[in-house]
């Protein structure tokens, strides 16, 4: 075992005071390359890797505090980095006294935090407890405040840094009807404060009573995506994935994309039929059944993505990719999926369309057909398609017009 005091980390003279300017991007490399070396040398030393770990997130805020961080960007690294660092940790088997001079100094830095990057942290301080002993004296070290400030005193705009630590600790501590008591206290309805409550029930066994913890927090303000997600993972940790597909599934895996949501359902439901999880998630979004074609071409539900192209508007440049993509090995696929492409630059649709995706579109869509054997009846399909231009200045027939032998004139 390296001493923690003589081991010189890489990452260490990076990680001065404002070392980063406003720019994020240098310090997100940064941030990512720290966590890698801590994590390699942890495995080879555990507690070295630990005291790694402390070091990075006590210097993190006061590194980036000059940075712009108005995009999420650096956030968003610096919670990756905690979420990846706190196993670590959590997972040397450091002695007492090392143990507790790291959690004195962890929340030093949260407490000297004032951006702040290192909110989450907080919310694994039962984790980094590792012991509920531990744990139980840490809760009471903020438990009397966080009475105070949910108490009838209290003032408007109290803000107390201990609140998720204190209630993290308590779950830890095995303390769980504190925490209800606690949480009852809130003055206000926060999905923060009140998802500590339904680890408590499911920390108790009372799975059923988590859910209608959780689903009694609804409220106009709250997130209904965590609450969905909270539920989902309860019913799925008890082995009822059918109820939790029915109830819970497409509120809890929205993403940014409509392949992201299908990706995750189909991910996390192994067991269901890809044509029915598809189905049930184009129902949610009428008028946008179009939006669904990645999704179905990705699930190898070729037929149904077709449909969908045709129902309703779908990107002209997805549609062009697809007929690229599978021209040699789904000729047939490929011509339906050029020929939806063609249809929706023709009626107008699609983001900054230049004269090079009409020609892409017609060219994968014509090299398919080729490989399909059906070049003739294709040709035929697209010269009667855009010879029935409308929009605008029939740009189409502008670009394909003497390709296809049209009178380009209006």
């Amino acid at each position: 075992m390296v001493s923690c005091s003589k081991h010189k980390w890489t990452f260490l003279p990076r990680f001065r005071r404002h070392a980063f300017g406003w720019r994020s991007q240098p310090a997100i490399s940064r941030i990512k390359e720290a966590a890698s070396e801590i994590k390699k040398t942890a495995r080879k030393d555990p507690v070295l890797g630990g005291e790694g770990a402390v070091l990075l997130l006590e210097r993190l805020s006061p590194a980036i505090e000059n940075i712009d961080g108005s995009s999420g960007a650096i956030g968003t690294a610096v919670n990756n980095a905690i979420m990846a660092l706190v196993p670590v940790i959590a997972a040397a088997p450091a002695d007492d006294a090392l143990r507790d001079k790291w959690l004195e100094r962890l929340w030093q830095a949260v407490d000297d935090d004032c951006m702040p990057y290192l909110e989450l942290l907080p919310e694994y301080w039962g984790e980094l407890c590792v012991t509920p002993e531990r744990a139980s004296r840490w809760a009471d070290e903020f438990a009397d405040t966080l009475r105070q400030l949910w108490g009838p005193n209290r003032k408007p705009g109290d803000y107390f840094k201990g609140t998720a630590a204190c209630l993290s600790a308590l779950l830890r501590a095995g303390r769980n009807e504190e925490i209800l008591e606690l949480v009852e206290l809130a003055p206000h309805n926060f999905w923060h404060d009140q998802s500590w409550g339904v680890k408590a029930l499911v920390a108790m066994g009372k799975k059923a009573e988590a859910i209608r913890y959780a689903e009694a927090s609804r409220e106009p303000h709250m997130n209904p995506i965590q609450i969905a997600q909270a539920c989902e993972e309860i019913l799925l940790s008890s082995g009822m994935a059918e109820e939790a597909y029915d109830r819970y599934a497409i509120e809890a895996n929205r993403k940014a994309t409509y392949l992201g949501t299908f990706t995750a359902i189909a991910k996390k439901y192994p067991h269901k039929d890809p044509a029915v999880i598809l189905n049930d998630l184009v129902a949610t979004t009428p008028g946008d059944e179009g939006k669904w074609f990645a999704a179905a071409k990705s699930a190898g539900l070729y037929d149904a993505a077709i449909e969908l192209a045709n129902r309703t508007p779908c990107d002209p440049k997805t549609l062009t990719r697809a007929a690229r993509d599978a021209e040699v090995d789904d000729p047939s696929f490929a011509v339906e999926a050029g020929m939806a492409a063609l249809r929706w630059l023709v009626e107008g649709y699609g983001y900054e369309i230049t004269g090079l995706d009409v020609w892409a579109a017609y060219s994968h869509t014509m090299k398919a057909a080729e490989n399909a054997r059906c070049v003739t009846e294709t040709r035929e399909r697209i010269r009667s398609l855009v010879a029935g231009e409308t929009f605008g200045g029939r740009f189409v027939n502008e670009i394909l017009g003497r390709e296809l032998g049209l009178d380009r004139s209006p």
